[in-house]
């Protein structure tokens, strides 16, 4: 005879417990659990036969057997609370794990450990019994499960493991897939390893590694490194990841990705496999393998899903061998609606008036990873038409798209911005991108395009968009031609934006607001209502989930042309500006927190 702890823990073996708790947790209604009751059976035997469940490719034991959760979803009910949503596997399952007194676990391949996933419990126990291995803390395992009746399973891994076994309840599909990725991985690096084991050189140093002449770039083609630098990139790509970073240190080699503008580790790969990953992706990109000493740099082309990516390469010799730094340069990113990407209406009127102007010069200033490139890419694909000509000189070519004549700079063949430029005009151009001023010349070529009936884009790297006049200047050009050319100038920075799923409103003091420097009005009170993200499984509990950009778009009226023909200072043309409209970054942040598209902290971390 069961106790009333058993019968709970046996949801997922009878029909008519798993049908009353979804009828009391109000996710399926009477005539709903009707229905399932009475054909129930058949449509498990229909699975059975067909051989289908959740997962699309079904292994040994229980993870490819369909159960009771596979036959309640193949009736695609809809949920009780929510008319035209499809009951899900993950509902189900949080619903079991309540019912039967047990955590659930939303599975994030950030979270997990490779080595913990992989040599704690061997693969076809794992996959036979639906058990992931998540993180041991104080002595104690824990592990996601699928069915909450595993008491005897779970007793045989703790007198495996000699540890307490604290279980998570999980979707099955979810294990079944960190199973499959994480083993698959492992088995990939393992075998690479295996293969790569023998007498070598410690890279433990400098010195050490500049004396390595022999390095396995055979080892580069074997399948073992192909199916794991594929996965690799596929896990970027899933992650929403900007950046790769394969850094080599004393002991392993560590894999980061950068996802929403901070790094994340993701796996820890043995230090022998770290050269043969490395040269499997210079072999890629076209580089040098041979190459170890100098820094290099190249492209891929990934085909995913139908939908073309670049991947941009570079590498160079630290302390501990050969670093890899991949950006992912996906089309969807870099060719951005303008109106969507955070523009207030009266910037947004405003830049629209510049970039649609015949001639004359724009400038995008702000740090490294601003987002610079993609406002450039998105302005030039909404310009691009077949009545133009639009070249490009770029410092590499970020993305390459055919509606543009894209030039990389080549220097050690003589090709830069500046000797570009010089030529450029006898290519018939109507509009030109100027990847970067650097120097006088490429600004003096610039401006002379300008005045000479070409609209000139380019980008320079100064705090804010009235300090760029100070810094043409600096470069040696004389403020009558910057007046004579300059449309507008807008500086930018990227602020992340609140996730959706775990949004919360506080109160904040109108004062200490006004003390940080921020411009709170009167009549906005004395408390403010703010939003800020608690963190969740959906935003890996940083409370931020993409990118959004502040811009403070500064454009050169006839009276500010004034200003600058007459040297006035920046404080000066600032005001003025501001005067006409023009509203800083730290205004055009506050805005957004305001609205509650970001948080307070993260517009202070960027305009500060």
């Amino acid at each position: 005879m069961l106790n009333s702890r058993e019968t709970g823990l046996r949801y997922l073996q009878d029909a008519a417990l798993l049908a009353d708790l979804l009828y009391d947790r109000r996710l399926l209604n009477q005539q709903q659990v009707h229905l399932f009751r009475e054909q129930v059976e058949s449509r498990l035997q229909n699975l059975r036969k067909a051989g289908g469940g959740r997962q699309q490719r079904p292994g040994p034991g229980n993870a490819g057997r369909p159960d009771l959760l596979d036959a309640l979803l193949a009736f695609r009910f809809e949920t009780g609370d929510k008319p035209g949503e499809l009951l899900s596997e993950e509902q189900v399952t949080r619903a079991v794990a309540e019912a039967a007194g047990l955590p659930f676990k939303k599975l994030d391949p950030l979270d997990l450990d490779l080595a913990v996933v992989t040599k704690t419990i061997p693969r076809g126990f794992a996959v036979k019994h639906l058990i992931l291995p998540l993180a041991v803390k104080n002595g104690v395992l824990e592990v996601a499960i699928h069915d909450p009746d595993h008491r005897g399973v779970l007793a045989e891994i703790e007198r495996a493991v000699q540890m307490t076994v604290r279980p998570h309840l999980a979707t099955r599909s979810d294990i079944l897939r960190m199973l499959q990725e994480f083993f698959n991985f492992q088995s990939s690096i393992s075998a690479a390893e295996d293969n790569l084991a023998g007498p070598g050189v410690d890279l433990g140093n400098l010195e050490q590694y500049v004396k390595v002449a022999s390095s396995d770039e055979a080892a580069s083609t074997d399948h073992h490194i192909t199916t794991a630098v594929d996965h690799l990139f596929n896990y970027a790509f899933e992650q929403r990841a900007s950046d790769i970073h394969i850094e080599p240190k004393r002991e392993c080699s560590q894999v980061r990705l950068r996802i929403d503008g901070a790094l994340h580790t993701v796996y820890q790969l043995p230090k022998v496999v770290h050269a043969a990953v490395v040269s499997r992706i210079k072999s890629l990109s076209r580089l040098n393998i041979a190459e170890k000493r100098r820094p290099q740099d190249g492209r891929i082309k990934i085909d995913r899903s139908g939908q073309e990516a670049e991947i941009r390469v570079s590498t160079i010799p630290v302390a501990f061998g050969e670093k890899a730094v991949l950006r992912i340069l996906d089309p969807e990113v870099m060719f951005q609606n303008l109106q969507e990407s955070g523009f207030s209406p009266r910037d947004y009127r405003c830049y629209q008036q510049m970039i649609h102007a015949p001639h004359g010069m724009i400038l995008i200033t702000g740090p490294t990873g601003s987002g610079k490139s993609t406002t450039l890419y998105s302005t030039l694909k909404e310009i691009a038409s077949p009545e133009i000509n639009i070249v490009t000189i770029e410092d590499p070519v970020e993305m390459v798209h055919e509606e543009f004549n894209q030039i990389a700079v080549q220097p050690q063949t003589g090709v830069t911005f500046a000797s570009v430029l010089r030529n450029i005009l006898r290519q018939d151009p109507d509009v030109i991108m100027v990847g970067e001023i650097r120097d006088h010349e490429t600004a003096t070529n610039a401006i002379q395009a300008a005045l000479t009936g070409h609209l000139v884009f380019s980008t320079l790297h100064t705090n804010d968009a009235v300090s760029s006049l100070t810094r043409l200047v600096d470069l040696g050009i004389q403020p009558f031609l910057a007046v004579s050319t300059l449309l507008g100038i807008m500086a930018q920075r990227l602020v992340r934006r609140i996730c959706p799923h775990c949004t919360e409103s506080y109160q904040m003091p109108a004062a200490e607001l006004r003390a940080l420097g921020l411009p709170v009005a009167e009549e906005e009170g004395d408390e403010l209502t703010l939003r800020r993200g608690k963190g969740c499984r959906a935003c890996r509990n940083t409370g931020y989930l993409g990118r959004c950009g502040i811009f403070e778009v500064f454009t050169v009226s006839e009276e500010i042309r004034r200003l600058i023909a007459a040297q006035a200072p920046e404080d000066e043309i600032r005001a003025r500006a501001r005067q006409e409209g023009m509203l800083t970054l730290r205004e055009d942040a506050w805005s957004k927190v305001k609205s509650g598209i970001t948080s307070l902290d993260d517009a202070l971390r960027v305009t500060t």
